[in-house]
C-alpha cells in the first residue's frame, strides 16, 4: 500500500509522496521524495537514478541543465537522499511495466544528500549470492534487499492474519513470562543467573507449555499467543539456533477431534490467502504414527510424494531368494517392504538407486524392474515368477515399472527406507514441486525405550493424557500405550505438535513413575503444576504450530534464515550484535560468577 504524504502546500520536510505513491495521473505535479540510491546510470551526460524506499522504487532523471546536475553526479549506491522535482510522463518506449511507477519519472530540480554510505561490504541491486557472514554481519543492508525484504513483510502479513484468525475463532491472547524455571524435558534451557538470589537461575522457556495449562485451570477458557521459544539447541535448516516462534494454543473442555476442529481452518485458510494460487489441502487427514512409519519411513511425511510403501515379507519366507528368507526364518521381528517405483523399470535406473544406497552405507538395494509382462533382476530370478506377479498384483505395478526392497527390524532400517521412498519420488519425477499436502499425525506412542539408560521414557509430551488412562497405565506394558498426541506435517515439515493433556495428577504421577521420575522430582520441577491439578483442573488440550516453518513454506524458502529478520548463524552465533559476548569482572561478581573455562 502506497501513502501520499503531501497534505498541504508545503512540502512535508522529506517527502510528499513515497517512492511507489506516483503514478501517469500525478503528471505535472511538483513532488519530494525521499530514499535510498537504487541504482545510477549515466546516459550521455544524463543521470537517472532509480530512488527506492519501503514503498517501491521511482525513477528520477536529472540532466546538466538541472540546478542539481553538480550535486547528483556525486551520489552512489545506498546513499539516502532527497530529491524535489516535477513528475513527467516516460515516452512509450521507455515505459517499465514491472513497476507500478513505471509510466513516470521526476525530473530533479533540487537535491540534498541525508545520508552518504561507505562503500558497501555487499550489492543491493541484483542480490547476487553472498557468503552468509558478510550477510550476517552486515544484516542492516541485507534487508534492504528485495526479495528479503518482502518476505520480512510477508511474514508481518502472516502473522497479522494468523493473530485475527484466531481471535475470530474465539481465542484471547495473553501474555506468559519469559523469565521461568529450568525444566528436565526437552532441548537445553538458556540459564540467566539471578542478582537477588545468589547460585539459582532462572530458564528462558523452551515453550509456554505449563503457563498455557494453568490459564486453563485459572478458569479462561480459550488462549493464544504468538510466543518466543528459547533453546540452547544445534541449527538446523528449519529451525533457528536460540529461538523460535511459534502460535501457542490451549483449550479448555475439548477432545481431540476438538483441537482438529478449531486448528485445521486457521491454518488452511491462512495457506489458501499465502499461497498465490497453489493448491492446499481442504481437509487434512489423519495418519496414526504407526501407519505413517510403515508407509512412508517417516512421521513427517511430505504427501506430494504419491508413493507408499508395502509389507512383502509373505512373499519372500521361504523363496529362493536366501539373504531375505535367511532373515526371516532367523527372527520374527524382520519385515520386508516394497518401496514401488511407477516409470522406474529400466535397469540403468535400478542400478543408479542400488548406487545412491551404497552411498548412504547400504549393502545395497533389491530390485525387481518389469517388462514385457514379466520381472526382470536377480531378485526376481530366485523368487521366480509366482511370486513376482505376486508382489506386481499388491502394488498394482506393471511394465515399465520397479520396485524396490529393504528388509531387517524395521525400526533400525525406517530412516533409510524414507529416504530411498524420497530418493525414487524425485528421480522420476513423480512428486509435485508446488501446493501444500496436509496430514495429521496421530496416535504417537506415550513412552519410548531409552537404550543409552535401558529404561522407559516418554516419547513425546510428558504432560499428555494416554489414552485408556490410569487404568491402561496400570495394566497394559508401557511401550504398547499411545497418547493423545498429534502434528500437524506439511510437505514433509513438522509445523506443529499438541495434545490432549493429563488434567488428573493420579495420572500425572504414575506416567512419571513408569519414565523413573519419582514423587520428590515431581515436586521439584512441577510442583506449580501439580498443585493446580489437585484444585479442580478442566480436561483441555492445545496445540503450537510453528510461526517460522508456516512463512518459510509459504515464501518458498529452504532456509528459515531468509524469513528471520535477524538470524544467528549456524555457530549460534550474532555476528551483526557480537552476541554471545564477553562481560566484565564486576557483573560475574555482582552474580556470584566465577568462570571455569575449558583449557583450549
Amino acid at each position: 500500500m502506497t501513502q501520499d504524504l503531501s497534505g498541504s502546500a508545503d512540502l512535508h520536510a522529506f517527502r510528499s509522496h513515497t517512492c511507489g505513491a506516483l503514478r501517469l495521473e500525478d503528471v505535472g505535479a511538483n513532488v519530494r521524495l525521499s530514499g535510498w540510491v537504487h541504482r545510477v546510470r549515466d546516459h550521455g551526460g544524463v543521470l537517472f537514478v532509480d530512488l527506492r524506499d519501503h514503498y517501491g522504487v521511482t525513477q528520477i532523471v536529472c540532466d546538466p541543465d538541472s540546478p542539481a546536475f553538480a550535486d547528483m553526479e556525486l551520489v552512489k549506491s545506498e546513499w539516502v537522499i532527497r530529491i524535489d522535482g516535477v513528475v513527467k510522463a516516460r515516452s512509450e518506449d521507455s515505459r517499465n511495466d514491472t513497476l507500478p511507477t513505471g509510466a513516470i519519472e521526476i525530473f530533479v530540480r533540487e537535491m540534498e544528500v541525508l545520508g552518504a554510505a561507505k562503500e558497501l561490504p555487499l550489492p543491493i541491486f541484483g542480490e547476487p549470492d553472498y557468503p552468509e557472514e558478510t550477510r550476517l554481519k552486515y544484516r542492516f543492508l541485507d534487508l534492504r534487499r528485495e526479495t528479503i525484504h518482502n518476505n520480512i513483510m510477508k511474514r508481518a502479513q502472516i502473522i497479522s492474519s494468523m493473530r485475527q484468525r484466531m481471535i475470530d475463532a474465539g481465542f484471547f491472547e495473553f501474555q506468559t513470562p519469559i523469565l521461568t524455571a529450568s525444566s528436565p524435558e526437552g532441548a537445553r534451557d538458556f540459564l540467566v543467573p539471578s542478582r537477588m538470589h545468589p547460585g539459582k537461575f532462572y530458564a528462558l522457556p523452551q515453550a509456554p507449555q505449563q503457563f498455557k495449562q494453568l490459564i486453563m485451570m485459572a478458569g479462561f477458557d480459550r488462549y493464544f499467543q504468538i510466543a518466543p521459544c528459547f533453546r540452547d539447541e544445534d541449527a538446523r535448516a528449519d529451525r533457528s539456533p536460540g529461538e523460535f516462534y511459534q502460535l501457542d494454543i490451549e483449550m479448555s473442555f475439548v477432545t481431540q477431534e476438538d483441537v482438529f476442529q478449531a486448528v485445521e481452518p486457521v491454518l488452511r485458510d491462512l495457506f489458501v490467502e499465502f499461497a498465490d494460487g497453489a493448491s492446499v489441502t481442504e481437509s487434512f487427514p489423519r495418519i496414526p504414527y504407526k501407519e505413517a512409519m510403515e508407509k512412508y519411513g517417516s512421521d513427517k511425511p511430505d504427501l506430494r510424494n504419491p508413493i507408499v510403501m508395502e509389507n512383502v515379507t509373505d512373499h519372500f519366507a521361504g523363496s529362493g531368494f536366501k539373504i531375505f528368507a535367511g532373515m526371516i526364518e532367523k527372527d520374527p521381528e524382520v519385515r520386508v517392504w516394497a518401496i514401488p517405483a511407477p516409470t522406474g523399470g529400466s535397469r540403468a535406473f535400478c542400478d543408479r538407486m542400488n548406487s545412491w544406497a551404497q552411498g548412504e552405507g547400504q549393502p545395497g538395494l533389491g530390485y525387481i524392474f518389469f517388462k514385457d509382462g514379466a520381472g526382470s533382476g536377480p531378485v526376481a530370478k530366485n523368487i521366480g515368477e509366482e511370486r513376482t506377479k505376486a508382489i506386481a498384483e499388491q502394488l498394482g505395478l506393471g511394465d515399465g515399472d520397479a520396485v524396490f526392497f529393504v528388509a531387517g527390524v524395521p525400526k533400525n532400517f525406517l530412516e533409510f527406507a524414507g529416504s530411498a521412498r524420497v530418493r525414487v519420488g524425485d528421480e522420476l519425477g513423480l512428486s509435485e514441486t508446488d501446493g501444500f499436502k496436509f496430514c495429521w499425525i496421530v496416535d504417537f506412542p506415550m513412552f519410548e525405550w531409552n537404550e543409552d539408560e535401558k529404561r522407559v521414557d516418554f516419547s513425546h509430551n510428558p504432560f499428555s493424557m494416554p489414552q485408556g488412562g490410569l487404568e491402561a497405565l496400570e495394566t497394559q506394558d508401557p511401550l504398547t500405550i499411545n497418547a493423545y498426541q498429534y502434528d500437524i506435517v506439511c510437505n514433509g515439515v513438522e509445523l506443529s505438535s499438541g495434545a490432549i493433556r493429563n488434567h488428573k495428577p493420579e495420572i500425572m504421577e504414575k506416567a512419571f513413575d513408569i519414565a523413573g521420575y519419582d514423587r520428590q522430582v515431581l515436586e521439584d520441577k512441577f510442583g506449580g503444576m501439580l498443585r493446580a491439578l489437585q484444585y479442580g483442573a478442566p480436561p483441555h488440550g492445545g496445540i503450537a504450530p510453528g510461526v517460522d516453518r508456516i512463512v518459510m513454506l509459504l515464501c518458498g524458502e529452504p532456509n528459515i534464515r531468509e524469513v528471520t529478520m535477524f538470524p544467528m548463524n549456524q555457530q549460534a552465533e550474532d555476528l551483526l550484535m557480537s552476541a554471545p559476548s564477553d562481560v566484565s569482572p564486576s557483573q560475574l561478581r555482582e552474580l556470584h560468577i566465577r568462570l571455569n573455562l575449558p583449557k583450549e
